[in-house]
């Protein structure tokens, strides 16, 4: 198994310090180095990435910015001078948090980590059928499209209400609803959207989901006509 990774850093010493460790490293394959995030938000437009050795600090878009507008994110290893960042690096789902100067010891590490999940994203079963990943409660979590009932805002965070739970994610709706397939799903609402198999019956105000009901915008009816048309 090999990953396609890019590095970005807008210091040429630290970034070429990174691209030596990857050039050695026999799992990956270096695709690009950039020295900004608009370089980077520019180049994930024609190259297939499956793995980003990010920086923080950088001038325009800091590391957390640029993945702020990334609508395909791949996984993400922060290296930063700073250990300040961590735990809001960790609420960016990031694989890994690299501090510098980093050891070749501590860098294959979070490759190995970088590997197994790509590995676990990668063993999609058919028969199961498809699905996403998220990180609720600090655990990341498999939830199976089909079970997904509708998710609801809640502040910075979205509830993903499905046919055997809830769970809470760290995520905006706009972020989440590029995760979901657009014929499947339907932002009916600003603070919902709703999975259109799992619609039982709807009116000019609410949309029913077993005992539930969930409101409707009445600009979005038409919308949703035409959606539940083309199931």
């Amino acid at each position: 198994m090999t990953l396609n990774c890019v590095v970005v850093d807008d210091s040429a010493i630290q970034r070429l310090s990174i691209v030596k460790l990857v050039e050695n490293h026999p799992a990956l394959n270096l695709i690009a180095e950039y020295s900004s995030a608009l370089e980077t938000k520019n180049g994930l437009n024609t190259h297939q990435v499956d793995l980003i050795f990010l920086d923080i600090e950088m001038p325009v878009l800091n590391g957390f910015e640029l993945l702020d507008v990334l609508n395909n994110k791949p996984q993400i290893i922060f290296v930063t001078g700073k250990t300040e960042y961590a735990f809001k690096a960790f609420n960016y789902d990031a694989t890994d948090y690299l501090h510098k100067p980093i050891t070749r010891e501590r860098f294959n590490v979070a490759v190995e980590k970088a590997l197994e999940q790509h590995k676990l994203t990668q063993d999609f079963n058919e028969e199961e059928g498809e699905h996403i990943f998220v990180k609720s409660n600090l655990k990341k979590r498999k939830v199976y499209i089909k079970d997904i009932k509708w998710i609801e805002a809640l502040g910075d965070y979205v509830k993903l209400v499905t046919e055997e739970n809830s769970l809470v994610v760290l995520s905006t709706m706009k972020s989440f609803e590029k995760e979901l397939p657009e014929n499947k799903f339907l932002r009916i609402h600003k603070s919902y959207i709703v999975n259109l198999d799992k619609i039982d019956r709807f009116n000019s105000k609410n949309v029913e989901v077993g005992a539930y009901e969930i409101p409707l915008s009445r600009n979005k009816k038409t919308q949703l006509v035409d959606a539940l048309n083309n199931i």
